[in-house]
C-alpha cells in the first residue's frame, strides 16, 4: 500500500489505534477536539474515529470529503449517538457494529460495512460492550485496506432508526440495577415497558 498519513481520533488504549500503529507508517493520534489548525499541523490524508467523544466540524469535513470514517457499536441507523449498547437492550432494537463515513449529522453517514451481533441471556452490559468492541475492531481491520484505497462499498443508511444523547440515560439509569454488570436479559424492552422511551 502506498503511504497515506492517518490521523486517529479517540482514546490511546483503542485496539483500532494499536492495529493502525502496526500497519501504517505515518500515523498520529489524539483524543482531543480537532479544528482546521489540527489539519494544517498534521496534514492527514485520512481520519479514523473510534470512541471519539467530540463532534467534527463542517470545516474539517469539507477539507477531507469521504476520507473520515467512524466506528460505532450499533447496527445503524439504530442507536445513533450516546450509549448505543445500553439502548439496544432497553428499547429491544437490532444490535451490532458499523463502520461508516462521517457527515454533518451524528452517526448518519453512509455505511461502509456492518455486522449484526447476537447475545445470550448470560451477558451483562459490560460483557456485551466488550464483545461489540471486539467485533468492531475485527470488522475494521478486515476492511481497512479497501477503505484506505477507496475500494470499499458504501450505501446510505436506511430510514428510521433511533438516536440518543448522553443525558437521555438519566431517565433510565434506575433500570441498571447492577450498573454495568446488569444482565442484559433484565433490560430487554424495559425502556418501553416503563414508559421511559426518549
Amino acid at each position: 500500500m502506498s503511504n497515506v498519513r492517518i490521523l486517529f481520533l479517540g482514546p490511546v488504549d483503542s485496539p483500532v489505534l494499536r492495529y493502525l500503529e502496526r500497519v501504517e507508517r505515518e500515523l498520529s493520534a489524539t483524543p482531543e477536539p480537532i479544528a482546521l489548525e489540527t489539519l494544517e499541523d498534521e496534514r492527514p490524508d485520512f481520519i479514523v474515529c473510534h470512541g471519539y467523544r467530540h463532534i467534527i466540524g463542517g470545516d474539517v469535513l469539507a477539507r477531507l470529503p469521504d476520507r473520515i470514517v467512524n466506528l460505532h457499536i450499533s447496527l445503524l441507523p439504530w442507536n445513533r449517538g450516546a450509549d448505543p449498547n445500553v439502548w439496544s437492550f432497553l428499547e429491544d432494537t437490532p444490535r451490532g457494529v458499523t463502520v461508516h463515513y462521517v457527515d454533518a449529522g451524528i452517526d448518519t453517514g453512509d455505511v461502509i460495512v456492518q455486522k449484526a451481533v447476537e447475545f445470550g441471556p448470560d451477558e451483562t452490559l459490560r460483557t456485551s460492550y466488550g464483545r461489540l468492541q471486539e467485533e468492531l475492531a475485527r470488522l475494521f481491520t478486515d476492511h481497512w485496506p479497501a477503505i484506505r484505497e477507496g475500494r470499499c462499498a458504501r450505501r446510505p443508511q436506511e430510514p428510521g432508526g433511533s438516536a440518543h444523547r448522553i443525558r437521555d440515560l438519566d431517565a433510565v439509569r434506575h433500570l441498571l440495577i447492577q450498573g454495568w454488570d446488569t444482565p442484559v436479559s433484565k433490560l430487554v424492552g424495559q425502556a418501553r415497558a416503563s414508559g421511559s422511551v426518549v
